[in-house]
């Protein structure tokens, strides 16, 4: 029994070892100043900040990859999330959306912030710096709100 345990555990070992050389893709994808949220919304100061920090490593071109982005298959996980959150809201590629899109994506920010959704809890289990602070989700969403209005206004 002892040594069939051992085996495991060596067999394991050695996985976890080989499986350190299939690494995702880290690159971030090139950032055009000109494609980005704040190239063409009015995004105030405090808005920028909490975008900055709870917002932008998944949905951005401008993710600062943590410490376990280098352990598989911690990076496997993490450079999924990241694909899947750049896919569903990119704010550096803001300007690329339709207008309908951009109303919808506003709406989606106010109601996720609301309702606890974003940032992921899985998320803060370790960024915990990334966490709303009380009365973010209402900066957000009164942005978001204001920003929605603006664009539901022109032609």
């Amino acid at each position: 029994m002892k040594k069939a345990i051992k085996i495991i555990v060596i067999l394991l070992a050695l996985a976890f070892i080989a499986i350190q050389f299939v690494r995702p893709d880290r690159a971030n994808p090139p950032e055009d100043q000109a494609q980005t949220i704040e190239a063409s919304m009015n995004v105030p100061e405090d808005v920028r900040i909490i975008l900055g920090r709870s917002c932008a490593d998944c949905h951005s071109n401008r993710t600062v990859y943590p410490w376990y982005s280098n352990v598989s298959p911690f990076s496997w996980f993490l450079a999924d999330h990241i694909r899947d959150g750049r896919r569903e809201l990119n704010i550096s590629e803001w300007n690329t959306y339709e207008k309908r899109k951009k109303i919808r994506k506003l709406d989606e920010i106010c109601q996720q912030v609301e309702d606890g959704e974003m940032p992921l809890p899985s998320y803060l289990w370790i960024h915990w710096d990334a966490k709303l602070k009380p009365g973010e989700a209402q900066t957000l969403c009164n942005w978001a709100n204001a920003e929605r209005d603006r664009l539901e206004a022109t032609p």
